[in-house]
């Protein structure tokens, strides 16, 4: 038995797996090997695995993650008794959790995202599954977990209802798990299939920004289980097949959960990627006996999830014909509905949209602002959020969230809100929680397509009024005040081009733009959509603006739009930008309409790009982006000083003026240079002093080179004479 501190620290590897880390000292004064049980004593009793420690840790000490010290009820610092623990095996364990997880999760999977974890009543676990536990395929069990719960699954915080016997009890696969007040597992192989009359699940007034779709897929429920009769009189048929489309987390199952149980159906959830992994003639038979049932039990929906893991586009397996019949079989008789939802539908295949198979078709868009919000206010209707909290501040910083990102970011503000507020008596979320959570949680829907955005605005843009203006006027208006556009009969820029010397704050622009909240942001860089392969590169723009438009309203940057679009015939690349930029001319002006879709281009040589791209309908605004002059240099060095402190001998605006040929970037890096000038100097340094400046200056050169600045100008100026 040993009395350490518990410090709490992060591993990217064992946070919330249920593991502490010993220096070897402890590990070896404690007798236990590496991945050995140990009991922990503080406010609370829990228990875990451990592990060797890094070779920098403070002696003494046992390294926790947040779950573990809220489990012990502990602070930063605080002592801890460290034991030798039993090994216990769990015959049973009860769990409870959010509605959304204990309706989404099987107890079999539950069993095994805790197997190998060491839980003691009334800990808090997550479904992260351990390293150490011995559960085959981690990476297989991380999809499943993600398929089922949705991207917010590493988020999900259960808490130990009860266990047989009682302490700390280590869970195998000869556990019994299962939610409190619902099912457990069996010592028999369950099916795929979880069917059962919806009696809790939410309803469409749960389900802010999903009630057009709700009303439409009730509709047609309603008319093929309570009218057919009607429909074969007029000649049509039930069409009871749907393809439901939306990005991950965005509410595709729980909207049909809602519109079952609205309309009375009992509904069965089928796994498409479990299902996928299957052996054919098994998954066959799963499929089978699925749709059988629902037939028997009419009105029936059947909820086919992940549909593209059984149906892709490309390299189908033996399954898709099998799939393909059960479904024209069941959507004909007319007893039961089949629901495929996909959160990428360019992925599915085109069998399954065929007349008499999915006849029906539903897009599910990523919530703009107000929809966010609404979220909000629905996630947090239960939780006391403290009076600094302005959920329609945290509703135009996420940009991109679903609902379960959404729910995600709830869950680690209360994680850290719970942290520091152990011993309150009325606990709260505060906006810091909220800042802090921001950090961690990102929309996962928008993966590889966005930008930080952080919390810049315009009004954070010194000087460049006239290029503020520009923006404003091309990218904010059309999305703010569509119906003046529309009263006064004309239809908003497409698109602009915003150039200028490298360095001059393009990016940092279009981040101001996207902090505004208004408009979801997709980001690429020209050369990341080109490939070698034949097509890739069409399809790469493609993808991008089809995401774009069942996002909207969302800006498109397209960052480098140079390196994607040259001068057409000029290329000996075989052709491949000369197809991509007929793609993007093509999408930006094609038979589809970009509606509240707003396109950026920046690029630092404008005369590169093809011609056709600039022409009005396109990116028909040119905005020039200049250089800062010596009173936006002033300004901008005065927005890289906020954080620094700052001696009161210096005079930022004397160093804007001496700072010609420097870029914003430029400005930044002397900023950071005397702060390390005065590092350099004392690691007890507490300010920033002219000589430190004086210095930085000395090292800091500018890196705008003057020849192309008067290109760059004069091609303004050209285009200004136009």
């Amino acid at each position: 038995m040993l009395t350490l501190s518990a410090v709490l620290r992060g591993s990217a590897r064992y946070d919330r797996h249920g593991i502490v880390q010993l220096p070897l000292t402890a590990l070896t004064g404690l007798g236990v090997q590496e991945g050995g049980i140990v009991v922990l004593r503080g406010a609370r009793t829990t228990a875990a695995h451990v592990v060797l420690a890094p070779l920098d840790s403070p002696p003494g000490s046992v390294l926790c993650d947040e779950l573990v010290l809220s489990n012990l009820g502990l602070r930063d610092g605080d002592s801890v008794v460290v034991e030798v623990g039993p090994r216990t095996e769990a015959q049973r364990l009860t769990v409870s959790g959010p509605d959304a997880v204990t309706r989404a999760l099987r107890p079999e999977d539950l069993r095994r995202a805790l197997l190998g974890k060491v839980v003691t009543v009334g800990d808090q676990v997550s479904l992260r599954p351990s390293d150490l536990a011995p559960q085959g395929d981690l990476a297989r069990l991380r999809a499943s977990l993600s398929a089922s719960v949705g991207a917010g699954w590493t988020s999900s915080i259960l808490h130990v209802a009860d266990s047989e016997p009682a302490g700390p009890v280590l869970v195998t696969m000869g556990t019994v798990a299962g939610w409190r007040g619902g099912t457990t597992t069996t010592g028999e192989p369950t099916p795929t299939v979880v069917a059962g009359r919806v009696e809790k699940g939410k309803a469409l007034a749960d389900l802010p920004g999903l009630e057009s779709q709700g009303v439409a897929l009730r509709e047609w429920l309603e008319l093929g289980f309570h009218h057919r009769d009607l429909l074969t009189r007029l000649g049509a048929s039930p069409s009871l097949g749907v393809l439901l489309t939306g990005a991950a987390g965005s509410g595709k199952s729980s909207l049909v959960e809602a519109v079952a149980a609205e309309v009375g159906a009992r509904l069965s959830t089928l796994w498409a990627p479990t299902l996928a992994a299957l052996e054919t003639n098994a998954a066959a038979q799963q499929l089978s006996d699925a749709l059988t049932r629902a037939t028997r039990q009419s009105p029936a929906v059947v909820l086919l999830v992940d549909v593209e893991a059984v149906a892709p586009r490309e390299g189908a397996g033996p399954l898709l014909p099998v799939l393909l019949t059960a479904i024209r079989d069941v959507v004909r008789d007319g007893r039961a509905a089949v629901v495929c939802t996909t959160a990428h539908p360019e992925r599915v295949s085109l069998e399954l949209r065929l007349p008499g198979t999915l006849d029906h078709e539903l897009a599910i868009p990523l919530p703009d602002r107000s929809q966010r919000l609404r979220l909000l206010e629905v996630t947090t209707h239960a939780v006391p959020l403290a009076d600094d909290v302005t959920l329609d501040d945290i509703a135009g910083r996420t940009p991109g969230f679903v609902s379960a990102d959404l729910l995600a970011l709830v869950r680690e503000a209360g994680l850290r809100a719970a942290s520091r507020q152990r011993e309150h008596e009325a606990p709260t979320l505060a906006q810091d929680d909220f800042d802090a959570a921001l950090d961690v949680v990102r929309a996962t829907s928008m993966e590889g397509a966005t930008l930080d955005l952080g919390t810049l605005t315009l009004d954070d843009v010194g000087d460049m009024a006239e290029v503020k203006t520009a923006l404003t006027e091309a990218v904010l208006w059309p999305l703010n005040y569509p119906d003046t556009f529309a009263r006064l009969g004309v239809a908003p820029p497409r698109g602009l081009l915003l150039y200028g010397p490298p360095g001059c704050g393009k990016t940092f622009l279009v981040k101001a733009l996207a902090g505004s909240g208004q408009a979801n942001v997709l980001s690429v860089k020209g050369a990341e959509l080109l490939s070698k392969w034949v097509g890739e590169s069409e399809r790469a723009v493609r993808e991008l603006f089809r995401r774009a438009r069942e996002s909207a309203p969302s800006i498109v940057f397209l960052d480098e739009v140079d390196a994607l679009a040259p001068v057409r015939g000029q290329s000996s690349d075989g052709g491949t930008t000369d197809r991509v930029v007929a793609a993007l001319l093509t999408e930006l002006d094609g038979v589809e309409d970009l509606r509240d879709v707003v396109v950026i281009g920046a690029t630092n040589r404008p005369d590169l790009i093809d011609p056709a791209l600039l022409r009005p309908g396109r990116l028909e605004r040119l905005v020039f982006a200049p250089p800062p002059d010596a009173e936006a240099r002033a300004l901008i060095l005065r927005a890289a000083a906020k954080p620094v402190p700052l001696a009161d001998d210096v005079d930022l605006g004397s160093f804007g003026a001496r700072t010609e040929g420097f870029s914003a970037a430029d400005c930044t890096a002397l900023i950071r240079e005397a702060a390390l000038t005065a590092m350099r100097a004392s690691m007890e340094a507490v300010t920033v002093t002219a000589a430190h400046l004086e210095a930085a200056l000395s090292v800091v050169r500018p890196s705008l080179d003057p020849a192309q600045v008067a290109s760059l100008a004069a091609y303004a100026e050209r285009r200004a004479a136009r």
